[in-house]
């Protein structure tokens, strides 16, 4: 699956969540009988573009009068009551600030509406009325209390995160760890469920997620592009692990035998597999399977799905032979993952297609390439170097320049997750500078420094970036692989290849957008003769049946792979590499 471009938008009263303590200094001491009419909870919420912010100030009277307070931002930072430096009523003027944080306010009695009619300022001014009386208590958020710990994937690592939900009189609250990014007891703010429907936001992170729950597991997707898996701790009893009924179980009617294969072009890298054969004498026509981005087996596990292996079950009993190996660095395979781009991807694809040839099994004037995702980018690249490859299978994959692809993805995600217009354009100008930086020629020292140019620049980033916001983007945009792939054209090494070609895409898909870059296959290949675009309707980015097409539902589907698409594959490949009778004696044709 694709590793996508962070979605960062607008975020007020962000740099609130997490700063420190302050001393307060009260205005000038006056009679307690004159400002305790001031005293308790006033309540406020600010508009900032599509978004509502809650604002609570409690304001309290010491017994000379003097005044202090505290101001809560419960959307963004609900149990962090933030101590206000200075606060004071004078005349029917409210005023106070905390300094530190470049945050002020003045407003105006109204006598009429018991409130303070006036303007918060935190580097804009914004309208703002505090009326008498607090926020009603969070409400309270049935079945959901305890602790639910799971993992996510960022730039192929998996981290661990935990939520934390307890209900009490003042509501449902909830914290969020992510201990392997130094992150603890983060606020969760707007945490709702409808029925089997999750979401909640982390504000200081500039983040919502968005899951379904099944019994005792929560899967979803975060705003940001990537998915997480929790699993509520201390049940008395584990949930089973979903059900996955496409994974093959033996006995197997065909052969499997385990492969290394040794990469000339990196030295250090071996790649370990399975060759999975078809029963009967061969040779057989072949495929080589490129997995997607991040780090990922020969089976190209996710979700507890494999769906690499449910493809070679269904292809081996079809008389194709199939071998998948795990991701250089992963598994059983040698080599290092991090740090090596789409480019050094391709020629490990390249070696695997010349062991497969050197195989007296395999017919080497039938050895075809299947990728999926960024394999689907991969192949035609490897196919360059390898001129034994026959045909390509193209599994949801890019056929328009990357930096294009992800502005689209990012604007559909966004679109799926119900964030405005308006929300998306607040970042579009972040996002294209990151763009610019990322597949720009400059070395890694000067683009950390116009980096950090970008991400200073309030005109850019329109607010001010949490931590771990910027540790986000900045470990992204300097990735090797990313700066790589961003740059990336596909089109020429489509244009490249002269041999039949299979292209298939989800219409659900959100990741690769299946109108643009099948039109952009279909482009790079006009002059190819024997080539197949077709988009399957109702299917994902995995080629599952979906509802949707979100990337939260992909944990959530017992399907692991659509047999339209399996059919679709296997049908193509039959008709042109299977010999009549090696596919009678597979099965791939009936029997008379």
């Amino acid at each position: 699956m694709l590793r996508s471009m962070l979605c960062v938008g607008l975020v007020l009263l962000a740099s609130l969540a997490g700063a420190p303590a302050v001393a307060q200094h009260a205005a000038s001491p006056v009679p307690a009988s004159a400002q305790g009419v001031w005293t308790g909870a006033w309540r406020g919420t600010l508009e900032a573009g599509q978004r509502r912010l809650r604002l609570q100030l409690t304001i309290a009277a010491a017994a000379d009068g003097s005044l202090s307070g505290q101001l809560e931002s419960l959307d963004q930072a609900p149990g962090q009551p933030m101590p206000l430096t200075t606060l004071s009523v004078v005349d029917g003027r409210l005023s106070f600030a905390i300094p530190a944080r470049r945050v002020s306010y003045e407003g105006v009695w109204t006598p009429d509406a018991d409130s303070f009619v006036g303007a918060f300022r935190q580097g804009a001014s914004l309208p703002l009325t505090f009326v008498r009386g607090g926020f009603a208590p969070a409400p309270v958020v049935e079945g959901m209390d305890g602790l639910w710990e799971g993992t996510t994937r960022r730039n192929g690592a998996d981290m661990r995160m935990a939520l934390r939900v307890t209900t009490g009189p003042a509501g449902t609250e909830a914290k969020f760890d992510a201990p392997d990014m130094f992150a603890l007891g983060m606020p969760v703010a707007a945490l709702a469920r409808q029925g089997d429907q999750v979401r909640f936001t982390l504000p200081t992170a500039e983040v919502s997620f968005s899951g379904l729950i099944q019994g005792q597991s929560l899967s979803g997707e975060w705003t940001d592009g990537s998915t997480s898996l929790f699993q509520r701790a201390g049940a008395e009893t584990k949930a089973p692990p979903p059900p996955r009924p496409q994974t093959p179980q033996p006995p197997f009617p065909y052969r499997e035998m385990e492969a290394r294969i040794p990469n000339a072009d990196a030295p250090d890298v071996t790649l370990a597999g399975t060759l999975t054969l078809p029963r009967g004498e061969g040779p057989f026509p072949a495929v080589v399977l490129i997995t997607g981005s991040g780090p990922q087996d020969r089976d190209e596990t996710a979700y507890g799905h494999k769906p690499f292996a449910v493809l070679a079950d269904h292809l081996a009993r079809r008389g194709v032979a199939v071998l998948r190996y795990d991701d250089r660095g992963v598994g059983a395979s040698t080599g290092r993952h991090s740090g090596a781009t789409s480019a050094d991807f391709a020629t490990d694809a390249k070696a695997a297609v010349a062991w497969a040839a050197s195989r007296p099994e395999i017919d080497a004037g039938a050895i075809g390439l299947v990728g999926h995702s960024e394999g689907g980018m991969i192949a035609p690249l490897a196919a360059m170097g390898a001129p034994s490859v026959s045909y390509l299978v193209l599994l949801a994959a890019p056929g328009v320049p990357i930096a294009e692809m992800l502005e689209s993805q990012r604007h559909a995600l966004a679109e799926a997750q119900g964030r405005s217009a308006a929300e998306v354009a607040a970042s579009d100008s972040l996002q294209a500078r990151l763009t610019e930086i990322a597949g720009g020629t400059m070395g890694r020292a000067s683009a950390e420094a116009a980096l950090q140019v970008a991400l200073n620049d309030a005109r850019i980033t329109g607010s001010n970036l949490s931590p771990a916001a910027r540790d986000a983007i900045r470990e992204q945009v300097l990735d090797p692989w990313f700066r790589w792939f961003i740059r990336h054209d596909p089109s020429p090494a489509l244009a490249h290849f002269r041999g039949p070609i299979l292209a298939l895409s989800g219409a659900l898909d959100r990741q690769v957008l299946p109108g643009q870059n099948l039109a952009g296959i279909r482009n790079a290949t006009v002059a190819n003769g024997d080539v197949t675009v077709i988009e399957l309707p109702g299917l994902n980015h995995l080629f599952q049946t979906a509802r949707t097409g979100g990337l939260g539902e992909y944990a959530a589907i017992e399907e692991t792979i659509s047999s339209i698409a399996l059919d679709a594959v296997s049908a193509w490949i039959v008709e042109r590499y299977v010999r009549r009778d090696a596919a009678k004696e597979s099965g791939a044709l009936p029997r008379p």
